[in-house]
């Protein structure tokens, strides 16, 4: 990966040993990344070919996850389209933070995936963007994890479509596998941060999913019920006194 190594690089000119061995650990996470690039390249899979060279076209500019959003807005009432709105807005930060800000500060070149023995059969059109990390992961993972901030069955099934959708690019040949670890990684955390200022912003109706009792109510209830305690040990300690005498 060209993030480790440029890591591995800085720690190395800086000398000492324990920066000695995380440059060296970096160097070794970078090859395992290239092996299993290679051996997802030479591991022959015909029937898997087809449906993920479709599924990998289908999530191109992020298709994919706004038909589901639309589908989501149309037939999930008021709920499916905060949760619609919610994942749009997580792709629409997350892409450009990727694509542009990300793969413009790595630079990290595209695998050859002809000479690492790539079948044509599964070929999808190579990029012209750098290759970390991938944006399609990206994308993915964090509408998956907008939508399942209050729907979380939701949320797992598009995590389990938007990890199908990673694996794709390294099986297609166009991404390293740590392309796609680190892209769905940013993607999560970016979907959870646009969700979180989303309900903070405007908070969902309340009955819905994702509605926040308000604290100021929260206070309330537990004074109220401090006072009703209180009350209740009152009046059980006067009949204890009475009863003794």
């Amino acid at each position: 990966m060209a993030a480790t190594q440029w890591l591995a690089d800085e720690l190395a000119q800086r000398g000492g040993p324990v920066r000695q061995r995380a440059a060296a650990a970096l160097r070794e996470l970078g090859a395992v990344d290239r092996a299993v690039y290679s051996a997802v390249a030479a591991t022959p899979t015909p029937s898997l070919d087809e449906p993920l060279r479709r599924l990998s076209n289908a999530a191109n500019n992020s298709v994919l996850w706004l038909a589901v959003a639309v589908g989501l807005g149309v037939a999930g009432g008021s709920a499916g389209r905060r949760a619609a709105v919610r994942g749009t807005v997580a792709i629409g930060v997350t892409s450009p933070l990727v694509n542009l800000a990300a793969k413009s500060a790595w630079s990290r070149r595209r695998p050859d995936r002809a000479n690492a023995g790539v079948p044509v059969g599964r070929n999808v059109r190579m990029p012209t963007s750098a290759s970390f990390p991938s944006g399609h992961a990206a994308s993915g993972f964090a509408f998956a994890t907008a939508i399942g901030r209050d729907q979380p069955w939701l949320g797992m099934g598009l995590g389990f479509l938007a990890a199908a959708v990673a694996y794709s690019r390294v099986h297609t040949g166009v991404h390293y596998p740590g392309d796609a670890v680190v892209g769905a990684l940013l993607g999560a955390g970016l979907g959870q941060a646009v969700a979180g200022s989303i309900d903070r912003l405007f908070p969902a109706p309340a009955g819905q999913p994702g509605h926040d009792v308000d604290r100021a109510d929260e206070r309330r209830g537990r004074r109220v019920r401090q006072r009703t305690r209180r009350t209740q040990r009152g009046v059980a300690s006067a009949a204890d006194g009475r009863t003794a005498r």
